[in-house]
């Protein structure tokens, strides 16, 4: 898969964001992404409501517990509800769905010209929303990940890191921020003893996905990696049913949710989130005819 979206995200998030959940940037994916982007702004001007792909009589992939699922609720769509983003991609180029709701970060890695789905476009953007990055409710280890995220920031290491996967235009600046230790039931200790980070992760790119050796890759993997150096032990990646992770982290079979998660109320109240790192939106998908 080739990482094909950093203009696509510059032109489609400028209008800020609302909290809520491999290859380069070459000019034809700069070029898809700017043809993707003006078709939403034409359906925005128009009015979601007109929108013929923003219909409640079609059928919608989505997958389960996602943000996209969400959306599609709120608006009252048929759902045909699929285990991850990739197979509701599937659903759309089978013909079994109509539609299907994914992030856009992920829609520039797999649609248009030169990627999987080179004949689906997006259209309407439901949602605008951010990225982050889920641990135990109370764990200190949300305030170790702040503290490296604003300093790899302020370093220039996240930007570099973004750049190579094509996120760099969504990435939400890092505020100063210092690691406090739990005084009690210590998690960043917990996983220091143990001496592995386990991210709990599904397939996703341009966030995390394996390359042609089978090593898992990705903007969020290599920052996860870059975690687990500061704490001084290795970064394990664990494939989960996403509609599953506030429980495979309670019973700690894995240590945080890494994974372009968005920051829904949901996993805002389960669980203790990190700072917003990445924005995105939830955005429509159809065959480009």
């Amino acid at each position: 898969m080739k990482k094909k979206l950093a203009l696509m995200l510059a032109l489609s998030l400028t209008v800020g964001t609302v909290l809520t959940g491999c290859g380069d940037a070459s000019g034809d994916a700069a070029q898809t992404a700017a043809d993707n982007t003006q078709t939403t702004e034409a359906g925005d001007a128009a009015g979601s409501e007109t929108d013929d792909t923003a219909n409640a009589d079609l059928v919608y992939a989505v997958e389960a517990g996602s943000a996209g699922e969400a959306a599609a609720k709120d608006n009252g769509f048929q759902t045909n509800v699929v285990a991850s983003q990739a197979d509701a991609l599937m659903e759309v180029a089978s013909g079994t769905s109509d539609a299907a709701i994914i992030d856009l970060l992920m829609a520039g890695a797999m649609i248009g010209e030169g990627t999987s789905y080179p004949n689906m476009t997006h259209t309407t953007e439901l949602t605008m929303e951010e990225y982050g990055v889920g641990c135990r409710k109370g764990s200190d280890l949300a305030s170790f990940i702040n503290s490296v995220f604003a300093e790899s920031y302020a370093d220039g290491s996240m930007k570099e890191t973004a750049t190579t996967y094509g996120v760099q235009e969504a990435l939400v600046e890092q505020a100063a921020s210092e690691f406090t230790a739990s005084a009690e039931d210590s998690d960043v200790a917990y996983i220091q003893e143990k001496g592995t980070l386990i991210v709990g992760i599904t397939d996703f790119a341009p966030m995390d996905y394996k390359d042609e050796s089978g090593e898992w890759i990705g903007f969020d993997a290599d920052m996860a990696r870059i975690v687990a150096e500061k704490l001084g032990v290795e970064a394990q990646f664990v494939e989960i049913d996403w509609d599953n992770k506030i429980m495979e982290l309670d019973s700690k079979n894995i240590d945080v949710v890494w994974n372009g998660m968005t920051l829904t109320s949901e996993t805002t109240s389960a669980m203790e989130c990190t700072n917003p790192y990445c924005n995105n939106a939830q955005v429509i998908v159809v065959p480009a005819n």
